[in-house]
């Protein structure tokens, strides 16, 4: 019996013709979203080979070695305010007190000092507290009676306004785990325990190339039914916002042996493959065919809209990612498979794209059976909210939707629409956990 989603242009009797297509909103040979991500991220094994690097240089590279301190910060319990140093038990309790000032003490240059009761020390932010010594009141709440004297009033607190030491990072203590990309505050973090040198995972080597003889470099002059080569461009831009080394094998075109050629020399320098196009079923789609002949395939077709022909498997020691022409088929599997893939290989299993759920300010078509990635743009109402609209037309050849776009809008496989007002869950781009 024919399922109910199939496509209506096929002609009685003509078995070729109900084949399932990349038209069709159920393909009994796809599997799950969850199920291609899964079984992609457990064939793909974290890069063992680390190098040494300055911590000046190392922002969002991978630690390789988790973090730990050998001091205490701060180094000193010190003074949280500019203000005046004392004994908390020597505070004023129900009327204002004078006290004289004994010395002062700075940021760097301690008072050697030792202060008693009716004693305080002029002390600046950063600054060790002195000997004798638990609490500052900041000097906005004293009342300067002379150089060496001030007055106090009642209704302050012991241990205010004091730093303790080790109140950040205690010695001994674990800073920074193993896996761990690298964020601006972490530099900061490192330094404030005397890192200067970390060991970090080695950056991952990904070859790419488009296919297809329709296809020309950018500045070429395009004959008939020919176009340039954009998914290259879109391809190089997402991998350049990560910390991996490229290598851009340009256009093959639709042959066999050059298709053996190029996967043979990429496998040989990279440890993932991204292609485009070559992966459907048309005549001239040979890239599923030649990772077939050079190694395996672990997967092909998955129940998702755009990008449903993806093949996955893994010639030499190289994976090898194949994604569908379509230059939104492209950014969009690149964003569910290829990204989890590469932060794998760096050395972040524990990757996840952020999602959000919005208030949907668009009605979005749409039939059940296959998981759908339509483009969106997360924006504030006038109320402060956060919400998404559609980009307008979502065909996979349409690149300006993903231009346009700031994420994407999730519509699982049982979604059969969307009515303005509806939560919908969205993927913002660049943004993950």
């Amino acid at each position: 019996m024919q399922h109910k989603h199939q496509a209506s242009s096929t002609l009685p009797g003509d078995r070729a013709a109900t084949r399932a297509s990349c038209a069709d909103d159920f393909d009994s040979e796809a599997i799950t979203v969850d199920v291609a991500q899964q079984r992609i991220l457990s064939r793909i094994t974290p890069l063992a080979e680390t190098e040494q690097m300055a911590l000046y240089q190392s922002l969002h590279r991978v630690l390789a070695t988790g973090i730990t301190s050998t001091m205490n910060v701060p180094a000193h319990t010190n003074s949280a305010m500019d203000g005046y140093a004392l004994s908390g038990d020597d505070l004023p309790e129900s009327t204002p007190r004078p006290y004289h000032v004994v010395g002062t003490a700075y940021a760097g240059r301690p008072f050697k000092g030792h202060c008693t009761a009716g004693q305080c020390v002029r002390i600046m932010t950063g600054a060790v507290m002195p000997e004798g010594t638990d609490t500052v009141v900041m000097q906005e709440h004293v009342d300067s009676i002379s150089d060496s004297e001030i007055r106090i009033y009642q209704g302050h607190n012991k241990y205010q306004n004091v730093r303790n030491a080790g109140e950040d990072i205690g010695e001994g203590s674990s800073v920074l785990s193993r896996g761990r990309c690298i964020q601006a505050a972490d530099l900061g973090v490192m330094a404030s325990i005397g890192v200067a040198e970390i060991d970090v995972y080695r950056k991952p080597r990904i070859a790419f190339f488009s296919t297809g003889d329709e296809l020309r470099p950018v500045g070429d002059a395009l004959g008939a039914g020919e176009l340039y080569d954009s998914n290259r461009y879109s391809l190089h831009g997402m991998l350049g916002q990560l910390n991996v080394e490229t290598v851009d094998l340009g256009i093959v075109e639709d042959n066999l042996n050059d298709l053996r050629e190029t996967i043979g020399t990429a496998s040989r320098k990279a440890d993932l493959i991204i292609t485009t196009g070559g992966v459907s079923v048309g005549e001239a789609d040979f890239v599923k065919q030649v990772v077939e002949e050079m190694g395996e395939i672990h997967l092909w077709k998955i129940a998702m809209k755009p990008g449903l022909p993806v093949t996955f498997g893994r010639v030499g020691n190289a994976a090898i990612i194949g994604m569908p022409g379509n230059p939104v088929s492209v950014m969009t599997t690149i964003n569910q498979f290829v990204l989890p893939a590469i932060h794998r290989l760096s050395g972040r299993p524990d990757y996840r794209p952020l999602t959000i759920q919005v208030v949907c300010q668009s009605k979005l078509k749409k039939r059940a059976g296959r998981f759908e990635y339509q483009r969106g743009i997360l924006s504030y109402d006038e109320t402060g909210q956060l919400n998404v609209s559609a980009t307008g037309k979502q065909g996979s050849g349409i690149l300006t939707s993903m231009s346009r776009a700031n994420c994407l809008i999730l519509l699982d496989e049982n979604c059969d629409g969307i009515d303005a007002g509806d939560l919908v869950t969205v993927q913002p781009f660049n943004t993950y956990l």
